[in-house]
């Protein structure tokens, strides 16, 4: 179901395949002064990308790599890019009746969470709050916004990972681990 949600719409409309970019091994070509913000903005030698199909253009072409850095990817080429956090910001949530989540990007990609498509979470070292990131494709992920933060963490349950009580997202089948439920305790207490 996963495929299906990242290459059609919430409502079943049909979105344009993507690249292969995965498969793709051009020569490095050196780094452009391309940054995408934490807000999920693009920016090209300091001024913004306003138009979101000259974004949508870029971002099908974006792959990260191995070495941790991401690239616009075409076959004769490869150049690097800045990211400040995360390469997609996710803006929207939806909750299956079989309690699968599936999240739509600010660029209207679809993904649902499950095995391939994991949840993963952060704890923010300057406000202690944790930061939900879900894999869209590839090594590329888009963070959750704040009001989605609060609406997924509402949907949080205890459970049992290796052992330990944890605090836990469920996605279908899928188990994600927020935090130990000490940790959540502390934090609550803290609040």
């Amino acid at each position: 179901m996963a495929e299906i949600l990242q290459n059609t719409g919430f409502g079943g409309e049909k979105t344009k395949a993507l690249p292969p970019v995965e498969q793709w091994s051009p020569d490095f070509c050196g780094d452009i002064d391309m940054e995408i913000r934490a807000d999920g903005s693009w920016f090209h030698e300091g001024s913004p990308i306003n138009r979101k199909e000259m974004v949508r253009l870029f971002a099908a072409i974006l792959r990260k790599d191995e070495d941790g850095k991401t690239y616009l990817v075409t076959p004769v080429e490869r150049v690097g890019i800045t990211v400040e956090d995360a390469h997609f910001l996710a803006v929207e949530m939806r909750v299956l009746p079989d309690q699968t989540l599936c999240f739509r990007t600010q660029l209207d990609d679809y993904v649902e969470a499950d095995v391939k498509h994991p949840l993963r979470f952060e704890i923010d070292a300057a406000t202690g709050g944790v930061k939900p990131y879900i894999n869209v494709r590839g090594r590329l992920e888009a963070r959750l916004t704040r009001a989605l933060t609060y609406d997924l963490m509402a949907l949080g349950e205890e459970g049992q990972v290796d052992g330990e009580a944890m605090f836990v997202i469920r996605s279908g089948m899928a188990v994600f681990p927020v935090m130990t439920m000490r940790d959540l305790e502390r934090l609550s207490a803290e609040l």
